[in-house]
C-alpha cells in the first residue's frame, strides 16, 4: 500500500512510502477488534466503589424491643438496612474489571483496525521535518493538523519517539490524541477518524516486516 508523504501545508512532497500489506491490507475481524476495545475500556474502570453492610455501619447491636407482644413488626437493631443509617444490602464491593485477551489476538485486532482505516483512506504520513518545533505552540500545531487532516472530529497522531516539545503542543487539543508507536492500541485507532503517522514511525512498520521475512528465509 503506497501512501504519499505530505508536509506541514498538507502538500505532497513527491515521496511515497510503501506500507506493508500484512498490516495495512489485512481483512479486519470485527469480533477480535470488539474484544480488544472491550478489554481496554474495562481496564479503565477503577472498581473502587464500596458501601457498608449492616456489619460495618456504626450503631447499637441491641434489639430494639422484644420479639412478641408489642403488636408491631419484629425488629432487629438500628443497623437494619430498612432504617436510615443502616447497612446496604448487596451493594458494590471493590473488584477488578480486567478481561484477559491473548497477545496474538490483540495484535490481530490492531492490524485489523489499521487495515480498516487504510481501506477508508484514513492513513496519513507526514514528514518528520514538518512537525519539528523549537518550542511548544498549541495554536500552531492545531492549525497544522487542520491543514493536514481537515475538520476531523479526532485524529490519532503516532510518533516513533517521545518529543516533549511536540507533546506539550498537542496535549491540550481535544481533537488530537497523541501516542508513541510502541503504545498504540486498538481503541485509539477505532476512536479516531484518521491516523497520522510521522514518517519515522511509518518506516518502523516497513523495517519490522522486512526483518521478519529475512528471518523466515534464513
Amino acid at each position: 500500500m503506497q501512501v504519499d508523504i505530505i508536509n506541514i501545508e498538507g502538500q505532497k512532497t513527491g515521496r511515497t512510502i510503501d506500507l506493508p500489506e500484512e498490516i495495512f491490507g489485512a481483512e479486519p475481524n470485527s469480533h477480535v477488534i470488539w474484544l480488544a476495545v472491550k478489554q481496554y475500556l474495562a481496564a479503565q474502570r477503577q472498581g473502587t466503589s464500596k458501601v457498608k453492610t449492616r456489619a460495618e455501619v456504626h450503631g447499637s447491636s441491641k434489639k430494639l424491643h422484644k420479639q412478641k407482644g408489642t403488636g408491631g413488626a419484629r425488629k432487629g437493631n438500628l443497623r437494619n438496612p430498612l432504617y436510615k443509617g443502616g447497612g446496604t444490602v448487596f451493594g458494590p464491593k471493590p473488584h477488578g474489571y480486567d478481561i484477559k485477551v491473548n497477545r496474538k489476538v490483540k495484535d490481530l485486532a490492531k492490524i485489523g483496525a489499521l487495515s480498516a482505516k487504510a481501506k477508508d483512506n484514513k492513513i496519513i504520513v507526514v514528514e518528520d521535518a514538518s512537525v519539528e518545533m523549537e518550542k511548544p505552540a498549541t495554536k500552531e500545531f492545531n492549525k497544522m493538523f487542520l491543514t493536514i487532516n481537515g475538520e476531523s472530529r479526532k485524529s490519532l497522531f503516532v510518533m516513533a519517539d517521545y518529543n516533549e516539545i511536540i507533546y506539550k503542543s498537542f496535549r491540550n487539543v481535544p481533537s488530537i490524541c497523541g501516542t508513541l508507536l510502541s503504545d498504540i492500541n486498538t481503541y485509539d485507532i477505532v476512536n479516531a477518524d484518521s491516523v497520522v503517522f510521522t514518517e519515522s514511525a511509518a518506516k518502523i512498520f516497513v523495517e519490522e516486516i522486512k526483518e521478519e521475512k529475512e528471518e523466515a528465509e534464513a
